[in-house]
């Protein structure tokens, strides 16, 4: 065995009901190495992070440190065999102090008094660089230097392997480049860092090597000099043979050509934007709490779309358009004419409709009704002190369940008990109740079959074909590609290109989404 390798994981399976969610995956860690561990949503990047820390039990394979073989049942085995892990949500106590962090819960700590922790503390802040002391009570500190804390307190406890999971989500450039000077240091050191990020060009500038996951399988293990970022994005996509697809595409592939007429609906929507061009939405400079700046219009009838890899910022935008994320600038106009809109309400007021991206956690109220779900967005637009009847809220969610072929005993069946897919139906009946004249739609064929995704894909272009402004979002870019006749591109968090016409096409949006590498 090479005397470098710090770690190994071979044949890693972990199945949950009905899912194999990794099969037969391969990881290796050098020591002194920063390895970037890469991969969409659902990739099994997660579950293997969580098999490594304890959190979850493998179901095949083996792991090693150092190469001797490890059994993980729990974090504190985890912990035992060096390794530790900072989440991107800060898990320490903001309440204690800087020293009170780093010692917690260690067997030592009890018979350490006050001032020694702190002077302890102060001595391993100073060795690797990091600007506070022990004294300082952790919640006054930026959420970078909490996080270098929690590396400061993993470090002590003389971790072999560190985990960072999307450690630089919430920073900005100078903290991120005070958080990747620690790593550098401690890759110096002889620690392995495995670095889980989004954020391509954050990858580029501190890893040594990249591991790409896809579908719960190992698609390789990359040097980081011998995989340009174009080929990066297109091992995680699936997209293997980007450099044989054709530069240009027509404008009727792009739409699609599926035997149900989607290819000659884009057509009819296409002819329907160049008869009425008016704008609907526009934004200068628009951000909030959670995205940057960005200029954004949509003319009506347009269907139009973000893409980006997962954490470029394209969610947060559109929250931002919507109004579920605090506004922080910017200005907005509807058919010419400046708004505000700062809530989701007043979203609503001005014709727009928003499906998150979290169904689970955003959309669906699981213990209510198929019916009461379809009418919640109506009756907050009419105000609780107009109820709507029993009988309209019937009818409304009869005659959804029927256009959009809900499958649901009923009505009144909890809709938590629906299958996803029709979970994601209920939601669009919700909107289209509101008869919005914008809608955004974030990831809404996310987890369903290919036939309620086709069921989708109609209703977007039949929306756009009656004058409604649609945004789409989707990790599918064949998906969008059907669906969009502009694409917005974005990368960590910035827009980076706009494509339509010719432009239009897989390669260009993949090359666009990495940075124009070849």
């Amino acid at each position: 065995m090479n005397e470098d390798v710090l770690l190994t994981m071979r044949h890693i399976e972990k199945r949950f009901p009905g899912v194999l969610a990794l099969n037969n995956v391969d990881f290796t860690l050098r020591k002194g190495e920063i390895h970037a561990l890469m991969g969409e949503n659902g990739a099994g990047k997660s579950t293997l992070i969580k098999i490594l820390t304890g959190v979850y039990q493998m179901d095949g394979g083996e792991v090693t440190i150092e190469g001797q073989p490890v059994v993980i049942h729990s974090p504190q085995d985890a912990q035992n065999s060096g390794i530790s892990t900072v989440y991107q949500e800060i898990t320490l106590c903001p309440n204690l102090t800087v020293a009170e962090n780093m010692f917690i819960g260690r067997e030592d700590s009890a018979w350490i008094r006050q001032k020694e922790y702190e002077k302890r503390a102060d001595e391993i802040l100073e060795k690797l660089g990091i600007p506070t002391r022990g004294v300082t009570q952790l919640g006054r500190c930026s959420l970078a230097i909490q996080q270098m804390v929690a590396i400061a307190r993993a470090v002590d406890m003389k971790c072999k392997v560190l985990i960072l999971d999307e450690p630089t989500s919430s920073l900005d450039d100078k903290e991120v480049n005070m958080l990747f000077k620690l790593m550098r240091d401690l890759k110096a050191e002889g620690v392995g860092i495995i670095f889980v990020t989004h954020f391509l060009e954050q990858v580029y500038e501190v890893s040594d090597r990249i591991t790409v996951l896809r579908n719960g399988e190992l698609v390789g293990e990359y040097p980081v000099e011998e995989l340009p970022q174009v080929q990066l994005v297109s091992k995680m996509l699936g997209e293997n043979l980007i450099e044989e697809l054709p530069e240009v595409q027509t404008e009727t592939k792009m739409i699609g050509t599926d035997q149900d007429g989607v290819s000659a609906v884009g057509e009819m929507i296409r002819e329907e934007i160049k008869k009425n061009s008016d704008v609907f939405y526009e934004a200068e400079s628009l951000s909030s709490n959670q995205a940057l700046p960005f200029d954004f219009k949509i003319r009506k009838g347009e269907v139009n779309g973000f893409t980006g890899l997962l954490g470029s910022g394209r969610s947060e935008s559109v929250r931002a358009i919507f109004g579920a994320d605090k506004v922080t600038g910017g200005t907005v106009k509807i058919k010419g004419e400046q708004v505000k809109i700062n809530r989701p309400i007043d979203a609503m007021k001005h014709g727009i409709g928003y499906l998150a991206e979290d169904r689970k956690r955003d959309g669906i109220i699981a213990d209510l009704s198929v019916r009461e779900n379809i009418i919640l967005a109506l009756q907050v637009m009419n105000g609780f002190f107009k109820p709507i009847s029993r009988s309209e809220s019937e009818a409304f969610a009869d005659e959804y369940i029927k256009v959009l072929n809900i499958k649901t005993a009923s009505r009144e069946t909890p809709v938590g008990s629906l299958s996803g897919g029709n979970q994601q139906k209920v939601i669009l009946a919700r909107w289209l109740l509101t008869h919005p004249d914008y809608l955004i739609l974030d990831e809404p064929t996310r987890g369903i079959d290919i036939g309620t995704k086709w069921e989708i894909q109609k209703l977007v272009l039949k929306l756009a074909e009656d004058g409604v402004s649609v945004t789409f979002i989707s990790s599918e870019i064949e998906e969008m590609l059907r669906t969009c006749s502009r694409l917005i591109v974005m990368r960590d968090r910035h827009v980076v290109g706009e494509l339509k016409g010719d432009d239009l096409n897989q390669a260009q949006v993949m090359k666009t989404i990495a940075g124009g590498e070849a």
